[in-house]
């Protein structure tokens, strides 16, 4: 599931270098915002359980650079990963099997987003 997830980021992420800078929020805005909070939940939650091969902080700031959005959308794509990591910190101190769970759930719904936003935006260039 990693290695998909990780190759659908790539397709997602250049399909959003292509879209041209807009004070106007595209319409993958919410998805996009829902997608960064997964990533901080990750970014938080995989550590916790051990692994440390993903930088999901390192993805969600390559994805924000790539969409190339105004410092307003910025902001609130910065705000829904650092949401998603807090939500998961005030919960969680150690790695269990519900933190293990939300892991899985949480990959497999990125997985989703990613793959929407892919097929549904990517190619409105």
């Amino acid at each position: 599931m990693m290695k998909a997830l990780r190759t659908i980021f790539v397709a997602l992420a250049l399909a959003l270098s292509a879209q041209p800078a807009s004070a106007v929020d595209p319409l993958y805005q919410s998805e996009m915002q829902k997608l960064l909070g997964i990533i901080g939940s990750l970014y938080f939650l995989q550590p916790l359980c051990g692994d440390e091969e993903n930088d999901w902080r390192l993805h969600a700031g390559e994805l924000i650079s790539l969409d190339n959005p105004d410092e307003d959308r910025r902001q609130r794509l910065n705000g829904a990963f650092n949401q998603g990591y807090y939500a998961y910190a005030r919960s969680y101190n150690s790695c269990t099997i519900s933190a293990q769970r939300s892991v899985r759930q949480l990959l497999e719904e990125a997985e989703q987003i990613t793959r929407d936003i892919h097929s549904r935006y990517a190619d409105q260039n």
